[in-house]
């Protein structure tokens, strides 16, 4: 298998572990639990990845946009922190889900390196879109199976703050 299908399928995996892990929200009823903070950080996290993704589909492969990425994947990773500290004592936090955050943890920084290996050693940023299928075959499979899942998530912790209010 070439290295970009290892990476194809290393996507596909961290695409799984994203909605498992919404699966695993539910089970233990965030809304009711952690709540809105949790959800939210989630959302924050979403973004910052989603951003490296956007990222790597527009540009060329540089130092600068490993650089890019790298304060990404690093924000993710203190992002994370917050979201499990926010969540703890609050909910049932499983072996399963600490199994699946090791995926959505580990998954960033191996997409890092692997594009920091490609990169050219200029600093410049310079566009280079990739081709329209790659744009659909990363992001579409990430709006079904993860964003929309945040989305509902998100929609439940709102009923559920507006409940108590």
């Amino acid at each position: 298998m070439t290295t970009n299908g290892i990476m194809a399928c290393l996507y596909a995996l961290w695409l799984l572990a994203g909605t498992l892990d919404f699966h695993l929200h539910r089970r233990t009823d965030i809304g009711h639990t952690s709540g809105l903070r949790e959800s939210a950080l989630h959302g924050v996290q979403l973004a910052l990845i989603g951003a490296g993704v956007l990222a790597w589909l527009s540009l060329a492969p540089s130092r600068g946009l490993a650089a890019i990425l790298f304060a990404l994947v690093a924000l993710h990773a203190v992002v994370g922190y917050l979201d499990t500290a926010s969540a703890d004592g609050r909910r049932r936090i499983s072996p399963a889900e600490q199994h699946v955050h090791s995926i959505l943890d580990i998954a960033p920084w191996v997409f890092l390196l692997w594009i920091a290996v490609q990169a050219d050693s200029t600093w410049a940023l310079q566009t280079q879109l990739a081709r329209a299928w790659h744009w659909w075959a990363i992001l579409v499979p990430a709006a079904l199976i993860v964003v929309i899942p945040w989305l509902y998530e998100l929609r439940r912790c709102l009923a559920a703050a507006g409940a108590r209010v």
